[in-house]
C-alpha cells in the first residue's frame, strides 16, 4: 500500500480497469509496491511499459512477431495508464503519449484484425482514429467507439475485439478533448458535428458499411455518445455505459486529479472556469428526447464516481427504443466485469445495426 493517500486512491477506483484493459496483475502488484509518491506515478508506470517494450523489439528482432505485438501492446497500455491522469505534467505527460502511440503502431498492422489509422476532416484539423475490420465481412456495419475523459482510443483495444467477434468494423477514435485528438482540439459540446465528420469519411469507403453506424462510449464517452446521437440523424444505435446525464453535477463529485484533467482538456485557465462551461454539457432541455435511434444504457450500481441514476435519467428522457441494464456488482464501467458489459453492449449493437 502506498503512503501517499492520491496514489492509493487511484489503484483502489482503477485496478479492475488496468486489469481489464491488459494490465497483467502482477505488474500492478509490483507497481503499487514502488509508487510511494503521486510525482512518482508516469516515471514508474513508464519503466514497467519500457520492459515490455523491449520485450517485443528482442521478439521481432528474432522473428518472432506474435510475441512482439503482444508485448507492445501491453508497452502501449502502460504507457498510457502512466499519463491518463497527469496531465498536470505535460512534459512526462507527452512522452509517455508519444511513446504509447508508437508502440500500438508497431502493433497495430500485426493484430489479427489489422488496426488502420484513419482521420476525418474536422473543423480546419482532422480527429484520429483506428479502423479495424472484421474477418470474412465484406462490407460491415460501424461500432464508433468513444472513450472516456482520461481514456484514449488505444485503451478501447479490448472492447473492440468484442465488436469484431460478432462481424462489425470498429473505430476507436479519439474526439476533441480526448487522446491526441486533446493537442489539437478541446473538450467540445458539439459531438453531433463530430460524428458526422466521422459518418461523412466512413460513407466514402468501399470496404465497410458507413450507412449502418452507431456510436458507443465508455464514462465520459457515455456522455458524448447520446449528445452525438441526439444531434446525428445518421446514427442507427447508440450504446452508453456508465455516462452522466449532466456533467456539470457529477463533476464536482469526481476525484480532484479528474476535475484538474477535465480543466486541462477544456483548454480552461482556472478550475471555476472549468466547472462553468461544465454546466453547458447536459442532456437535460430536451437534449435527450432527441434521441430517436435505439439506445441501451449500462450502469453499475456500485459505480463510485458516476450515480446509476443518471443512467435511469437517460433512459427516461430519450423518445426511441431504450433498454437499461444495470448491474448491482458493477463498478465504473462495469470493469470489474467485462465478461458481461463487453458480450452485451456488442451483441446489442450488432442486432440492431444488423436488422438497420
Amino acid at each position: 500500500m502506498s503512503a501517499d493517500p492520491q496514489v492509493e486512491l487511484i489503484f483502489q477506483h482503477f485496478t479492475p480497469r488496468y486489469v481489464a484493459t491488459g494490465v497483467e496483475m502482477n505488474d500492478l502488484i509490483a507497481l503499487r509496491a514502488r509508487i510511494g509518491a503521486w510525482s512518482e506515478w508516469c516515471r514508474e508506470w513508464s519503466k514497467l511499459a519500457a520492459m515490455h517494450e523491449a520485450l517485443g523489439d528482442e521478439a521481432a528482432g528474432q522473428g518472432r512477431m506474435v510475441t512482439a505485438r503482444e508485448a507492445w501492446l501491453r508497452a502501449a497500455i502502460a504507457y498510457h495508464y502512466g499519463k491518463h491522469l497527469f496531465g498536470a505534467d505535460p512534459a512526462q505527460f507527452t512522452e509517455a503519449h508519444n511513446r504509447m502511440r508508437a508502440c500500438y503502431g508497431r502493433a497495430a498492422p500485426l493484430f489479427d484484425q489489422p488496426a488502420e489509422l484513419v482521420e476525418f476532416p474536422y473543423e480546419g484539423t482532422n480527429l484520429v482514429g483506428w479502423l479495424r475490420r472484421p474477418t470474412g465481412v465484406a462490407k460491415a456495419p460501424v461500432a464508433i467507439i468513444l472513450p472516456g475523459l482520461d481514456a484514449c482510443k488505444e485503451e478501447l483495444h479490448e472492447w473492440s475485439e468484442a465488436f469484431l467477434q460478432r462481424g462489425l468494423a470498429t473505430v476507436t477514435l479519439d474526439g476533441p478533448g480526448q487522446g491526441e485528438t486533446a493537442f489539437k482540439l478541446p473538450i467540445t459540446p458539439h459531438w453531433g458535428r463530430v460524428i458526422g465528420a466521422v459518418i461523412d469519411v466512413l460513407e466514402t469507403r468501399s470496404d465497410v458499411d458507413g450507412s449502418r453506424c452507431g456510436v458507443i462510449g465508455q464514462s465520459f464517452g457515455a456522455f458524448y455518445a447520446p449528445l452525438a446521437a441526439s444531434g446525428e440523424p445518421r446514427l442507427k444505435a447508440c450504446v452508453a455505459n456508465c455516462g452522466a446525464f449532466d456533467i456539470g453535477a457529477v463533476l464536482p463529485q469526481m476525484p480532484v486529479v479528474s476535475q484538474d484533467l477535465f480543466r486541462i482538456r477544456a483548454w480552461k485557465p482556472d478550475l471555476a472556469s472549468a466547472m462553468a462551461f461544465a454546466r453547458d454539457l447536459t442532456l437535460a432541455n430536451g437534449v435527450a428526447e432527441k434521441i430517436a435511434c435505439p439506445l441501451l444504457v449500462v450502469f453499475g450500481g456500485g459505480d463510485k464516481i458516476i450515480p446509476a441514476s443518471e443512467g435511469e435519467r437517460l433512459a427516461k428522457a430519450a423518445s426511441g427504443e431504450v433498454e437499461f441494464v444495470v448491474y448491482p456488482e458493477g463498478n465504473h464501467v462495469c470493469f470489474n466485469i467485462p465478461y458481461k458489459f463487453r458480450p452485451l453492449t456488442a451483441d446489442w449493437t450488432a442486432e440492431v445495426l444488423n436488422r438497420a
